[in-house]
């Protein structure tokens, strides 16, 4: 598909696709400071306060050893199809369509055939009680979205697909599994993915019921890998002129939530990667 200047999002440096996202974005971002605000020493004595980065977050330790982090709300950008938004005059919701709950997120749903291309990537997500020194949240729904290897967002850029966008249950384990393509790169924006978690399937009809609106970093040195394959275009060229310490969105982070909001991947270009992330959420 060739791309046209319509289908790239504008960015301004400190947003992330322009203010739409930041307007659509407002509610979650009050809502979690109220949560946050409510978190008292009275919560089994597994949740703390860190400082760094200018900013306040919230961990855990569990009984393993490991740390949840609770990750910050970010801008759900102005391409999230959850209802949140307009599109040509009209609401934008794929979290109503049929066969939205589903692992392997490369089809277009809905009567739509185009299947994203891309370096394979299996993502997986485990959902964490901040609350609760990292108890696994089961029965909750979640919502990812990404661009595509060209850097378009289905629906938006490419009204004949809506690929790439799609909702999964996480199981006892607060697992949630998706199988997609590595994301492209855009002006303005470090590679990332797009989230957001619901109390449960039924909640994931409307998006502003979001617990948690938030975003997954790539890591730059297999960004930089996969970027030579031809299938996406000037994604490496755009890399080259980006930081994540200047990213818009990810630079608000502390240090704690920042290195909580990387993904972790193993893998290379030739056979696909497998990404592991955490999301630490205050319930």
């Amino acid at each position: 598909m060739t791309k046209t200047p319509a289908q790239t999002p504008a960015q301004t440096p400190d947003d992330d696709h322009g203010p739409e996202g930041l307007t659509a974005d407002l509610p979650h971002l009050l809502r979690r400071r109220v949560v946050l605000a409510g978190l008292g020493l009275g919560v089994a004595g597994a949740a703390f306060w860190t400082l760094g980065g200018g900013a306040r977050s919230a961990s855990a330790t569990a009984a393993d050893g490991s740390v949840c982090v609770a990750l910050p709300a970010q801008t759900a950008g102005p391409f999230p199809a959850d209802g949140t938004n307009t599109r040509a005059g009209q609401t934008v919701n794929i979290l109503t369509e049929a066969g939205v709950i589903r692992q392997d997120i490369r089809p277009s749903i809905g009567g739509l055939t185009p299947v994203a291309d891309g370096v394979p990537m299996e993502v997986e997500v485990t959902l964490a009680d901040v609350g609760r020194a990292c108890a696994p949240l089961a029965g909750m729904a979640v919502y990812i979205w990404q661009c595509d290897a060209e850097a378009v967002y289905s629906i938006y850029g490419a009204a004949d697909r809506n690929y790439l966008r799609g909702v999964g249950i996480s199981d006892a384990a607060g697992r949630v599994r998706f199988t997609t393509v590595f994301p492209g790169c855009y002006p303005g924006r470090w590679p990332h993915f797009h989230f957001e978690v619901f109390a449960n399937a039924d909640q994931a009809v409307n998006g502003d019921a979001a617990l948690l609106t938030g975003q997954f970093a790539l890591p730059e040195a297999e960004c930089r890998a996969v970027y030579v394959d031809p299938r996406y275009g000037q994604s490496l060229a755009t890399l080259d002129s980006l930081s994540l310490a200047r990213d818009g969105i990810f630079r608000r982070s502390s240090a704690e939530e920042l290195a909580a909001q990387m993904l972790t991947l193993q893998g290379d270009p030739a056979t696909g990667y497998r990404a592991v992330g955490q999301v630490g959420l205050v319930v």
